[in-house]
């Protein structure tokens, strides 16, 4: 038998039936009246689900396509951004600033630890260079949020400073008002809490970050923000976009609006709940700090002498459930639950039970049901 698989990944997310079905719609003319109605609404409800006033640009690319697309526009050479780092994507984001040759500062933070407002707020104190805070809203490798977003925001525009969040993984998936929160550059990609296929990056733009990007030179022609925004003015891209990726992401933005987006974020937060209380109810427990744990993606340590590997295969061969391992040093010692996108009582429920199952014929000795049992009364009012 060949079933679908449920993906439940840190990305890419399963996507829902009326999204795929988007994607068959007939080809269309992107330098024609067609596209530029297709633009002109993504574009309208992309802000409403940023919750922002400023722009947002869309660029056939993945996640990290975007943080290039800011790391080689917002500063010129030289200038400095300070980066906190507690994880494998923190470690990205400073590379690809020091890609553009930006003058990094690194915060290293330790690995399933947040940065904490009081910590960035000492860095810029000790550094009036600093031009931009950089921050990994949600860092996928270690399911580590960062709490104190909002303060951090509030520290970087009390030094003057730009902020710039990577919001790939979490954007959709929990609380992040764009304006509200003083987020200049704010950065997500289509596969990850908005359900819709890989292949396209999400880039809002105030306009404080405008000013310091009309500073310099291009430094890259397909990132080039500001051919971007004059190419927006016609509700065009200037380079051919993937036009059946953008059906559906504007089919996944009507239904998230549909839902409502506090609604749409309350039950990624209510799926996590009762994900955190089943792996707990199996004797598991969690590699993040618990006041820093992730609603999107669940870092849960290995039980002892068992292969996060052979785990992982018999969740995908023999239960059709694909989570995640983790990254780096933590490869064999932590595996990782996506809960992003469509994520109902339906994917917990199966996620929590075929670990269950993969975990107890490997030799786990916890109590088979008992995470089920402490899942169900998370997810009664669901």
């Amino acid at each position: 038998m060949s079933l679908p698989q449920l993906l439940m990944l840190p990305g890419p997310s399963n996507v829902p039936a009326r999204v795929y079905a988007a994607m068959c719609k007939p080809m269309i003319n992107h330098r024609g009246a067609e596209f530029h109605d297709l633009f002109e609404r993504m574009t309208t409800n992309g802000k409403k689900i940023f919750k922002t006033e400023g722009d947002l640009i869309a660029l056939t690319a993945s996640g990290t396509g975007g943080v290039e697309c800011a790391a080689s526009n917002v500063l010129l050479p030289g200038e400095k951004v300070l980066v906190p780092v507690c994880g494998t994507f923190g470690e990205r984001l400073a590379s690809n600033f020091r890609t553009f040759g930006a003058n990094v500062v690194e915060l290293n933070v330790g690995m399933g630890r947040a940065p904490a407002a009081a910590q960035v707020e000492e860095a810029l104190r000790k550094d009036r260079e600093i031009k931009a805070v950089a921050v990994i809203y949600n860092e996928t490798s270690t399911g580590t949020t960062v709490r104190e977003l909002p303060a951090i925001g509030a520290a970087a525009k009390d030094h003057g400073a730009l902020f710039i969040v990577d919001a790939i993984s979490v954007l959709g998936g929990d609380d992040l008002p764009v304006d509200k929160w003083g987020i200049d550059v704010c950065i997500t990609a289509s596969q990850k809490c908005l359900a819709a296929p890989p292949g396209v990056a999400l880039v809002s733009v105030s306009k404080d970050a405008w000013k310091m990007i009309e500073r310099g030179k291009p430094r890259s022609e397909y990132f080039n923000l500001l051919s971007y925004r004059q190419f927006a003015e016609k509700k065009e891209t200037p380079f051919t976009p993937a036009v059946s990726l953008f059906f559906a992401l504007d089919e996944a933005f009507q239904m998230i609006l549909e839902y409502g987006v506090d609604a749409w974020i309350a039950r990624h937060k209510k799926a996590a709940a009762a994900y955190y209380a089943a792996f707990k109810g199996m004797g598991l427990t969690f590699f993040a700090d618990e006041g820093s744990r992730s609603n999107v993606v669940i870092a849960i340590n290995m039980p002892p002498k068992i292969s996060a590997k052979e785990m992982r295969d018999r969740l995908r061969k023999k239960y059709g459930v694909v989570v995640a391992g983790g990254f780096g040093s933590l490869k064999d010692s932590i595996f990782r639950v996506g809960n992003m996108g469509i994520v109902t009582p339906r994917e917990v429920i199966t996620t929590v039970s075929a670990t269950e199952a993969a975990l107890s014929e490997l030799g786990f000795t916890g109590v088979t049901g008992e995470g089920l049992r402490a899942a169900i009364p998370v997810l009664r009012d669901f």
